[in-house]
């Protein structure tokens, strides 16, 4: 991706975010001409202005609601890294319609700026939430999905723009993600709050996050959905490998499943499945290129289906113990809590 990026520009919606940052520090010493960060937080952008004090960086205030607002910071950019988005599960699940403004109609206002500017590729951020969504923020962001492979598809394999989707599931010590929140609670000395020890989510690094969503940019054709292959792990195995790796001998309260969460995460439904492809570390899921004559769909019908299964954190590779606290050594909050 470096040699792609020499003299190029980068456009990073929500680019005050885990994401965002984790970006930055993969490029800002390439041969990148200007990352733009456009987000609506004007203390989290001065804060980043402070920490980085980089000329290649600039600064949009601006919210993907607000078309204006993207169209300013549009103008010469190259590729656009989507992240805008709310994702707290309880807060979308109380305000619904809030995740629609900012997921769907704001993602589409992305990308009808993007193609209008003629933008060489954009790649939009999703969820494991989106498979098989139960809750506003997953459907909100399985509705963006559907925008983004249908503009994809629209354009076609030709086009000046290429969009395509990424979908991740949880980045390990991201901003209002569980491990901070426990590792505050065990530094305090306080009781662990637990939702459901038997729980399974997927672990992932920021760097994998990073990394899925070049290997878009590099590989993705318009309307492709990519997924990374990641381990899984229950909250009981992550709980017990952070009290051992801070020594420490609290208690953990189980407090019941919160508003809108699921016992496991699917990453790739049973009907991607049919048609995806493995691509070694990834699996590819093209978008489908039927038309809307039905016809040939259901004189052939599909047969594949039935014989699949979904990728979810219940069946993909479980971390042990050991497995879980290696993997929690790579993170900097750990590392520095530990002096590693």
């Amino acid at each position: 991706m470096h040699n792609l990026t020499i003299n190029k520009t980068i456009l990073i919606t929500g680019g005050t975010g885990s994401f965002g940052n984790a970006v930055l520090s993969r490029f800002l010493n390439t041969d990148i001409k200007e990352i733009r960060i456009f987000s609506r937080d004007e203390k989290k952008q001065d804060d980043m202005r402070h920490k980085y004090q980089n000329p290649k960086i600039k600064f949009y205030i601006g919210d993907v609601r607000d078309r204006a607002s993207v169209d300013s910071a549009m103008s010469g950019v190259d590729f656009i890294f989507h992240a805008a988005a709310l994702k707290q599960v309880p807060s979308c699940e109380f305000f619904p319609i809030q995740a629609v403004k900012t997921n769907v109609l704001g993602t589409e206002n992305v990308i009808d700026s993007a193609i209008q500017h003629g933008v060489k590729n954009i790649v939009v951020l999703s969820t494991d939430k989106a498979a098989y969504p139960i809750n506003a923020m997953g459907i909100s962001k399985a509705m963006m999905e559907k925008v983004a492979i249908s503009k994809g598809r629209a354009l076609g394999k030709d086009a000046a723009t290429t969009i395509c989707c990424t979908r991740y599931g949880n980045v390990m010590a991201s901003r209002g993600s569980v491990i901070p929140l426990w590792i505050d609670q065990i530094k305090a000395g306080n009781d662990i709050t637990i939702t459901d020890p038997n729980m399974t989510r997927y672990m992932m690094t920021l760097d994998d996050a990073v990394d899925l969503v070049l290997y878009a940019f590099q590989h993705g054709a318009n309307g492709d959905l990519f997924v990374q292959k990641a381990p899984a792990s229950t909250l009981e195995i992550l709980y017990k490998a952070l009290i051992n790796l801070y020594k420490s001998n609290v208690k953990v309260k189980i407090i019941g499943t919160r508003h809108g969460e699921k016992l496991y995460e699917t990453l790739v439904t049973r009907e991607e499945m049919a048609k995806s492809e493995d691509m070694g570390d990834y699996y590819r899921i093209p978008c489908d290129t039927r038309d809307l004559n039905y016809d040939k769909y259901f004189v052939q019908g599909e047969e594949k289906i039935a014989l699949v299964e979904d990728y979810n954190s219940h069946n993909t590779h479980r971390l042990d113990l050991d497995g879980m606290q290696n993997l929690l050594i790579k993170l900097d909050i750990i590392k520095e809590d530990l002096g590693l």
